[in-house]
């Protein structure tokens, strides 16, 4: 070819180039123009609840919250507890530039499209799918952790909690002719049960809520993300407590949770972080496998409804293994969630480690101090930071694997596993 016929040539591609529609870049351009990214979304057990070092939240008014003090009200958005230490944050994820919690503890299926303001006990901050749309408009979202369910408009988690350690502490410290003055009325003195925790039916709307909030989810993903290539993995829940505690703490001045008033076993499994009777144990991890049904189902039916869509189910059921409160008699020490741990009032930030010697008015004053300010202790039974760095290793193994399922198991030796 002569010199001008190359210069043709090369004038007509220019030409035909410069034809195409500068607007619409091909998505490998797209996507090697924005970092990577990692995105959480969900409820307290995915935004770090339980492990410090919170930072501050945009509120729905586009103001960064810090700790607004322990009497604030607990719609503010700080209480998100977000945290540095969250498992995000402390996962391995190789090619992700930068990521960003958008969790925030107390959230539900709810707060996934809409702002969590607009239901009772919601806080002030944006649906969850504007701030991830928010983050897509900079970034390539490469991973995407989940995890919904312990939250929904049948039952909650701290409802569920408080439930049962109230429940203990009123039998621990009144007789059953005693009324137990109560700010939401008259607390029963009996373990609980499974009815007690959630109903089929309860466990099957759940399953509903949940369903449709992922799949609100995976619908956004496919509208913004720059190379339309991202991975989901959906965490399900492990329970803070054994299903059976250390013998140290089954009996103490010669009663156990069987009888009538115990206050000095109370006052101790208060202290280890599991005020609770046993009889509650089992039926407590029978819930935590019900919200692991609810991921894994929901995991199941959105694969079948998006056949493209890169999605793992990662069960941490036995994350926790061996290293759960009252599991060992050390507890709370050692042990990779946070003890239920309450405050007098007026709050101040001065957590009661001991119950011992407290009679039944003061021990009714501290446990109404949780309910008139829920951040006081929304902390309780929640990984903490070494939790988080174990459930950490659990994304990373995730963000990876091959398969569709996994487990992540915590061995005798202490070291976590992803299979």
């Amino acid at each position: 070819m002569s010199a001008l016929r190359r210069t043709a040539a090369a004038m007509a591609l220019a030409i035909a180039t410069a034809a195409l529609p500068a607007a619409v870049p091909t998505p490998a351009a797209a996507s090697a123009a924005l970092p990577t990214a990692a995105i959480a979304l969900g409820d307290s057990f995915i935004s770090g609840e339980g492990a410090g070092a919170y930072q501050p939240v945009v509120d729905s008014g586009g103001a960064a919250q810090g700790f607004p003090g322990w009497t604030a009200p607990n719609s503010n958005a700080f209480f998100c507890h977000r945290s540095a230490n969250a498992s995000l944050h402390r996962a391995a994820l190789p090619g992700i530039q930068d990521r960003f919690n958008l969790a925030c503890s107390g959230g539900q299926p709810h707060d996934i499209a809409a702002a969590p303001s607009a239901r009772a006990g919601g806080r002030q901050v944006a649906a969850q799918l504007d701030q991830l749309r928010a983050v897509a408009r900079t970034h390539d979202i490469d991973l995407v952790l989940i995890g919904l369910g312990s939250n929904n408009s049948s039952f909650t988690f701290g409802g569920v909690a408080e439930k049962c350690a109230n429940r203990f502490i009123a039998d621990a410290w009144t007789g059953w002719w005693e009324f137990w003055a109560y700010l939401n009325g008259p607390v029963e003195q009996k373990p609980c049960t499974d009815a007690d925790l959630a109903t089929a039916a309860q466990l099957s709307a759940a399953t509903a809520e949940t369903t449709a909030a992922v799949r609100q989810i995976l619908t956004t993903l496919r509208e913004v993300d720059a190379d339309g290539q991202h991975r989901v993995v959906l965490q399900d829940y492990t329970n803070p407590l054994p299903l059976e505690l250390d013998p140290t703490y089954h009996s103490e001045d010669g009663r156990d949770d069987t009888r009538d008033k115990f206050r000095a076993l109370g006052a101790e499994r208060y202290a280890a972080g599991c005020p609770i009777h046993r009889a509650s144990l089992a039926p407590g991890h029978r819930f935590s496998q019900g919200l692991g049904t609810i991921v894994r189902s929901t995991r199941d039916t959105l694969a079948a409804e998006f056949p493209g869509a890169d999605l793992v189910y990662l069960n941490v059921q036995r994350a926790f293994d061996g290293a759960r409160l009252c599991e060992k008699p050390t507890s709370p020490t050692g042990t990779l969630a946070t003890p239920i741990r309450l405050m007098d009032n007026p709050p101040n930030g001065t957590f009661v480690t001991s119950l011992s010697g407290k009679d039944k008015i003061a021990i009714q004053r501290i446990a109404n101090t949780c309910v008139t300010y829920f951040q006081t202790c929304q902390e309780s039974w929640h990984p903490n930071a070494a939790g988080h760095q174990a459930l950490g290793q659990c994304l990373a193994g995730a963000a990876v694997t091959t398969a569709r399922s996994v487990a992540c198991v915590r061995g005798s030796d202490g070291a976590v596993t992803v299979s």
